[in-house]
C-alpha cells in the first residue's frame, strides 16, 4: 500500500510539472504581442509606401528655400527697406558682371570717373597680352624652323645668334607673362563687380554725406622719451598733422 501511494505521489508531481510547462499564454501578454505585431506591420507598410523624392521635386524644394531666405533672416522677416537695398545691390553687381561699368553707371555718383578707369585697365591688359603673344609666337616660330631645318637659323636677324636653349627659355618666359596678364585681367573684372556691389551697399545702407566732416590741420606732438626738434613750454615737441572728424 505504501508503494502504491508513493507511485501516485510521483505521478502527481510529474503531471503537475508538465501542466506548468504547457501553461497557456495569458490574455494580456497575447494582446500585447498582437499590438506589437500590428505596429511593426504598419511601420513596414509605411516604409514601403514612402515615395522617393524626384530630382524635379528636390529642385523645386531648394528653390523654395532660397526664395524664403530672400525674405527671412534667422527666421525673422525682413522689412521692405532692407529688401529694396539688397535688390539694388544684386542688380548692380550682376550688371557689372555682364558688362563692366554697367553697375557703376547704375549706382550713379562718380560713374563717369570709374567707367573710364575700368575700360582703361582692360585696354592696357589687351595691349600687354597682345605684346606677349607676339613675343611668344616670334620665338616659337624660330624654334619650329630650326627643328624642321637642323642647324639653320631663319631669316629673322634678331634671332640668328640665339641658341635653342635660349629660344626655349624666352618662349616660356613670354607665355608665362601672357598667362599671368590674362589672370590679372580676370581679377580686374572681379574687382569691377566687387566695387559695384560695395558702392551700392555703402550708398543705400549708410548715408555718407554732409553730416560727416573731416579736417586736417598742423599741430605739435609731444615727444616721449627723447628730445624733439623744438620745445614748447619746456616740453620737447615735433611737428605733425591732426585729423578731426565730426559726425552730426
Amino acid at each position: 500500500m505504501r508503494y502504491i501511494v508513493s507511485v501516485f505521489f510521483y505521478l502527481f508531481l510529474f503531471f503537475a510539472a508538465v501542466a506548468q510547462e504547457t501553461k497557456p499564454v495569458s490574455v494580456d501578454s497575447l494582446s500585447k504581442k498582437v499590438v506589437a505585431d500590428s505596429l511593426l506591420a504598419k511601420d513596414k507598410v509605411a516604409q514601403d509606401t514612402v515615395k522617393k523624392e524626384t530630382r524635379k521635386e528636390k529642385k523645386a524644394r531648394i528653390h523654395a528655400e532660397q526664395e524664403r531666405e530672400k525674405y527671412y533672416y534667422n527666421g525673422i522677416k525682413k522689412d521692405s527697406a532692407r529688401l529694396e537695398i539688397e535688390h539694388l545691390s544684386r542688380v548692380a553687381w550682376r550688371r557689372s558682371l555682364m558688362v563692366p561699368g554697367w553697375g557703376q553707371y547704375t549706382n550713379k555718383g562718380l560713374w563717369w570717373i570709374k567707367v573710364p578707369v575700368i575700360y582703361g585697365g582692360f585696354t592696357a591688359s589687351y595691349l600687354i597680352i597682345d605684346y606677349w603673344q607676339w613675343y611668344y609666337k616670334k620665338f616659337l616660330n624660330e624654334l619650329d624652323f630650326r627643328i624642321s631645318n637642323p642647324g639653320v637659323p631663319s631669316d629673322d636677324a634678331d634671332l640668328k645668334n640665339w641658341t635653342e636653349s635660349g629660344l626655349i627659355n624666352q618662349k616660356d618666359y613670354a607665355r608665362r607673362n601672357r598667362d599671368l596678364t590674362v589672370l590679372l585681367t580676370i581679377g580686374w573684372w572681379g574687382i569691377n563687380v566687387i566695387e559695384a556691389y560695395t558702392d551700392s551697399m555703402l550708398k543705400n545702407r549708410w548715408n555718407i554725406g554732409r553730416d560727416m566732416t573731416m579736417k586736417l590741420s598742423p599741430t605739435l606732438m609731444p615727444v616721449v622719451g627723447g628730445t624733439g626738434s623744438m620745445s614748447f613750454q619746456g616740453a620737447a615737441v615735433a611737428p605733425g598733422l591732426k585729423l578731426t572728424m565730426n559726425l552730426n
